[in-house]
């Protein structure tokens, strides 16, 4: 897994995003490299992930070899710092910023898609099943159903006159949860088979 790639950084990987109009956060990328770090689906390659933050037929054109050198090597640099993140067990969700009205609904429903769409879906690679021990299955379906739970959080405050400390206590404690199934996850799914997860781009 490890390479000579080197992560960019948060700002300039953003930068490198909107560039080619990826629609996908970075965080969401993020987690979705996580969870496919993680997924025991070793026919998941790193180009399969990265195709899939794009809209169909909406991949960008990379016009020249040395483009697509780039293009590729900036995600992997990415997707080697979320690596040495889970090898360390190190993976959590970005930290939570009191804020608006307005504030706290964008954050639920970025974390909704953060987890769902991101780690989740990252994690089943596209398959529907997986040979995994019923416990990770049990795990995943919780990481599914608070990401509901922080989209049924952001209709809620949505209807809401007035906001208080106790919705951000609520957000920072479903935060807790998840951060603790990462950790779970990692230590009795993924560290054991650590090796066998390493996967290269091709």
């Amino acid at each position: 897994m490890q390479s000579e790639n080197v992560y960019i950084g948060d700002d300039k990987f953003k930068n490198f995003l909107n560039h080619y109009k990826c629609p996908t956060d970075i965080y969401e990328v993020k987690l979705k490299f996580a969870g496919a770090i993680c997924s025991p689906n070793v026919n998941l390659r790193p180009t399969d992930v990265i195709s899939s933050l794009f809209q169909e037929n909406m991949q960008p054109r990379l016009e020249t070899k040395d483009e697509a050198n780039l293009f590729f090597k900036f995600f992997m640099g990415l997707w080697d710092e979320m690596f040495v993140q889970i090898r360390n067990n190190e993976l959590v969700l970005p930290k939570a910023l009191k804020g608006s009205k307005e504030d706290l609904i964008l954050l639920c429903n970025q974390r909704s898609r953060q987890i769902e769409c991101g780690f989740v879906e990252g994690f089943w690679g596209g398959l529907e099943s997986l040979d995994i021990p019923s416990f990770a299955g049990e795990l995943i379906n919780s990481l599914s159903d608070l990401a509901e739970a922080y989209y049924m959080l952001a209709n809620k405050i949505k209807k809401m006159d007035d906001i208080n400390d106790e919705i951000f206590k609520v957000i920072i404690n479903m935060d807790k949860k998840v951060n603790e199934i990462f950790s779970f996850l990692i230590i009795h799914l993924v560290l054991p088979k650590i090796d066998e997860l390493k996967k290269q781009v091709n």
